[in-house]
């Protein structure tokens, strides 16, 4: 990754929403720095009077739309006849999926911009989960303003208010640790469960089809 304060204007617009743009759309860009890029790039707006925030800003989250669209028609094109292929137990996470994105799916969408990783997938399993378009859509628009445009335009003020600059720091930092936390949490949460019903689940002693509570079948001779 380039330094964006030794760009000039129009080189710093391409690499910012050509990131934003794989970052949001490409799977295998999950691991890229978006939210420092963009705040990043805020901060070089403020001190470089040849960089427009307002083109900067909006650019940004032109591409990032761009990009969910990309995720969202992969997940369509590829992901869903790839997994009507598997076997029933497959297909029923992904009915358990597409009822989670009728429910929660643009409030997953939004939030997903601000967890490095999710941003990536979330639009993928939405095309997948057949999310409504028009929801899809209008959940993609705010996100990328909010994340997007966001980020860029706290960046760019936060250079001339010091509690502000910390603040997002300490925001964004936040941001990271949950996105490691969280899911190694749900994991940990999923294998105590299927140890506990592993546990449950051994026949034994007292169980159906077999003596119970160590009594000895009667014998007809007895």
């Amino acid at each position: 990754m380039p330094d964006l304060a030794d760009l000039s204007a129009g080189a710093l617009y391409a690499v910012v929403w050509g990131l934003v743009f794989v970052e949001s759309g490409i799977l295998v860009a999950f691991w890229m720095p978006g939210d420092t890029v963009l705040f990043t790039a805020g901060l070089v707006a403020q001190a470089s009077p040849g960089v427009s925030l307002w083109l900067l800003a909006g650019g940004t989250a032109v591409t990032a739309t761009a990009g969910n669209a990309v995720g969202y028609w992969t997940g369509a094109r590829y992901g869903r006849p790839w997994l009507e292929r598997r076997p029933p137990r497959v297909l029923a996470h992904l009915e358990r999926a597409e009822a989670f994105y009728e429910r929660f799916g643009p409030v997953a969408l939004v939030v997903a911009r601000f967890i490095p990783w999710a941003r990536t997938f979330v639009p993928v399993l939405a095309g997948v989960s057949r999310m409504r378009y028009s929801q899809f859509l209008a959940a993609t628009l705010a996100g990328a303003l909010v994340w997007g445009a966001g980020l860029i335009v706290l960046g760019y003020y936060a250079a001339t208010v010091p509690w502000l600059k910390t603040a997002a720091y300490a925001v964004a930092g936040t941001a990271v640790a949950l996105s490691v936390v969280v899911p190694l949490a749900a994991a940990a949460r999923r294998r105590w469960q299927r140890r506990r019903g592993d546990g449950h689940g051994v026949p034994g002693e007292g169980s159906a089809g077999g003596p119970a509570g160590g009594q000895r079948p009667s014998s007809s001779t007895e």
